[in-house]
């Protein structure tokens, strides 16, 4: 199996199957991000979308090149940089835990690889000194931790215990949490959008028109992209049960045009309304989608000056 093409170097990339086995969501998250940040203080995109906050004592381990050399020459110390957000904001992860998100082909379910990449999200943003909180929804709105500087913990406990059980949808979910985003803030959606593309468009919409800045994960595993089934078999829908006979062969090339459309459409819906959209399979390492989502805000902080 090839490396992954590194987006900044210095990165740790860590199979999301290894992540998925390691069952503590509070360590995965933690050595992730860190893992992550160590990668960004070597790499020249370090600093596009972080401001020095303070200084703190230097202790082993540190880059050597946040130190303060000026401070030393003045107390004869190690004094390293430290440094937060542009401009701290509520974040708040919308995590789709439609029964569907439980399929995984290559041991790890969509909905693991998004809880793992939720726990990520929310602990990156914490260290920003972002306020964060956790929206998980089917039909309806099963959890809602509010934003708040306190509520790391809490999210993770949350994450913890979600499991999807239920059919889903995004429209009735999401009008009902965009009364709630009135604060102007980021929401990240996880979702593999399973609907219509102008109808995932039009449920996610409100929240931006109230002046929220959306992140999409579009979150599929990679035989649903590739249809990498070999035998004529019957496929179950994950949330209606209905069972259809099907023979891979005779459908992969017409099923693979068929996702690539719904993905293009995807992507043309958003960008009509500023939403930005970032297309993951479950293979991809989480850090993949950390440097996306730093991208992301990093160009919203600039379009806000």
């Amino acid at each position: 199996m090839d490396a992954p093409r590194t987006p900044f170097a210095g990165a740790r990339f860590v199979d999301p199957v290894v992540l998925a086995r390691i069952g503590n969501l509070e360590l995965v998250a933690r050595s992730v991000v860190d893992g992550f940040i160590n990668g960004l203080h070597r790499a020249p995109y370090f600093g596009a979308s972080v401001d020095f906050a303070e200084h703190r004592g230097y202790v082993p381990g540190d880059d050597i090149r946040r130190i303060d050399w000026r401070v030393f020459a003045r107390t004869d110390r190690f004094y390293v940089k430290e440094y937060e957000a542009d401009s701290n904001s509520n974040f708040s992860v919308l995590l789709d835990m439609s029964a569907s998100m439980n399929f995984g082909s290559r041991g790890i379910t969509k909905f693991e690889y998004a809880r793992i990449l939720a726990g990520c999200l929310t602990h990156l943003v914490h260290r920003q000194r972002d306020r964060v909180g956790l929206v998980a929804f089917d039909t309806g709105i099963v959890e809602h931790v509010p934003p708040s500087a306190k509520h790391m913990e809490v999210v993770l406990h949350v994450l913890d215990r979600l499991k999807p059980t239920k059919a889903g949808s995004l429209r009735e979910p999401l009008r009902r949490l965009a009364e709630h985003f009135g604060r102007r803030g980021v929401v990240v959606i996880i979702s593999d959008l399973y609907d219509d593309p102008d109808v995932v468009a039009e449920a996610i919409a409100p929240l931006r028109f109230r002046g929220n800045d959306v992140i999409v994960f579009h979150v599929l595993d990679p035989a649903e992209v590739e249809f990498t089934f070999a035998d004529a078999s019957s496929f179950e829908d994950a949330e209606s049960g209905v069972q259809i006979p099907v023979v891979p062969d005779a459908l992969r090339a017409e099923y693979r045009s068929l996702v690539q459309a719904h993905i293009d459409a995807l992507t043309r819906r958003f960008s009509e309304t500023r939403v930005d959209y970032m297309f993951l399979d479950t293979s991809k390492p989480i850090d993949f989608a950390l440097f996306g989502y730093l991208t992301t805000r990093a160009r919203m902080l600039r379009t806000r000056q």
